[in-house]
């Protein structure tokens, strides 16, 4: 399995085009969408960018190919006109033998991790800051931002597949890798 990583898009067109980009140009099997998609938030400027109408008509798209989570964010209003599920606050995959668990950030956070095995996955977004690291014998895994990254990051998605986990900048570059 090979995973496109996404979050943070907060109604950015730029983003979700890269978005529809990636998943039509790659061989991604899904989109794992992190939250806060298409709002971009009482305390966050507005992205470049900014048109939720058009972020949710490009996510559409590929509606059938994403797999996604609630962002603090994200409400009911958004959900009504995304054609792909994004109110449930986590979501668990396997990806080989290793748990994958997905949570936007907010809620789940990373202080107790205790539910999970060694070797295990935590997929995150919500602090737009790229991460790969394995720390307490769990993978810590956050794609940044899409459309508004912190601590002079670049914009950035991930891809991830039982190798491991690359975090890349919208032109192409490696900002951050973990082998499995």
């Amino acid at each position: 399995m090979k995973y496109l990583v996404v979050s943070d898009i907060h109604g950015s067109k730029p983003a979700a085009e890269k978005i529809v980009e990636l998943m039509s140009n790659n061989q991604f099997d899904a989109c794992l969408c992190l939250g806060d998609i298409l709002y971009h938030g009482p305390r966050n400027p507005l992205p470049v960018g900014h048109e939720p109408k058009v972020v949710a008509e490009l996510m559409n798209e590929k509606n059938k190919k994403i797999i996604a989570v609630r962002g603090n964010c994200d409400s009911e209003v958004d959900q009504m006109v995304l054609k792909f599920p994004i109110m449930s606050n986590e979501n668990q995959l396997m990806l080989g033998n290793r748990r994958l668990f997905m949570t936007h950030g907010h809620l789940n956070m990373i202080d107790d991790l205790s539910f999970l095995n060694q070797g295990d996955l935590f997929l995150f977004g919500h602090t737009h800051i790229p991460m790969a690291n394995y720390d307490n014998q769990l993978y810590l895994l956050n794609p940044g931002s899409m459309s508004l990254p912190k601590e002079n990051y670049p914009r950035s998605y991930g891809v991830l597949d039982e190798e491991g986990f690359k975090v890349f900048s919208f032109d192409g570059d490696i900002i951050k890798k973990i082998t499995f």
